[in-house]
């Protein structure tokens, strides 16, 4: 007979199963926000010409977007290599020593704090509901809502660096002659703090200190490259 167990705090639901995307997604909203703001302020302390600016901060939205979903995907499918890897291994020893992956599994119990006699039931009662499932969770420490999944990771870091990028973009176009870079940094430091509020908020975690790290480290790029801009003008006049 199945049970249903009714959540204690259904006001205040886990969010561990939001991390991977969410990480994601964070990764590469900050990083188009970031890069994109960084390359257009270091372009525009380096030259005055408008049209290379804007021409700058396309190609690297698009290279950009691209890059980190090709990182993505390449990390994640080396994540989901070393698991696959795992599974078989384990399936393989379940094969050829129940016994001794049984006693592993109860000597695990045991460094949990179980007596002798409560571990070897346990580790009985879920080899029998599941021994591969067990061993992978208890053992391995592979559970189910950790499974990498590269194609979602690679879209949700691709879209969000190409969604977060146009946002110093779009202040870059539509500022007045001049003030690019005024522009640039005022519009990305907003959303740089919205970012991390929403992160945060999104993941159940504080909002101040998310907010805090993401302007932080985003004025810290934006003030190198304006830095290098201007040496490197300086150079080429």
């Amino acid at each position: 007979m199945d049970e249903t167990f009714a959540a204690t705090h259904p006001n205040d639901p886990h969010r561990l199963g939001r991390s991977h995307w969410l990480r994601a997604a964070v990764l590469g909203a900050t990083d188009g926000i970031v890069s994109i703001s960084a390359l257009l302020i270091g372009v525009a302390a380096a030259v005055s010409t408008r049209d290379v600016v804007l021409a700058t901060g396309v190609a690297g939205l698009v290279a950009g977007a691209m890059s980190i979903s090709a990182s993505e995907y390449i990390s994640v499918s080396s994540q989901s290599d070393i698991e696959r890897a795992e599974i078989t291994r384990e399936k393989r020893a379940l094969r050829d020593d129940p016994e001794g992956e049984l006693a592993e599994m109860a000597a695990i119990y045991r460094k949990r704090g179980l007596r002798r006699e409560t571990a070897d039931q346990v580790a009985k009662e879920l080899t029998r509901s599941g021994a591969l499932e067990a061993h992978l969770r208890d053992e391995v420490g592979l559970l189910d809502l950790h499974s990498a999944s590269p194609r979602r990771a690679a879209l949700a870091s691709g879209s969000a660096f190409a969604c977060a990028a146009l946002l110093p973009l779009g202040a870059a176009v539509f500022a007045p002659a001049g003030y690019i870079v005024p522009s640039v940094l005022v519009a990305t430091l907003l959303a740089l703090l919205a970012l991390g509020a929403l992160g945060a908020r999104t993941g159940g975690a504080p909002i101040a200190p998310a907010m805090r790290r993401t302007a932080v480290w985003g004025a810290m790029a934006m003030i190198a490259t304006f830095l290098a801009g201007s040496l490197v003008g300086g150079v080429l006049e």
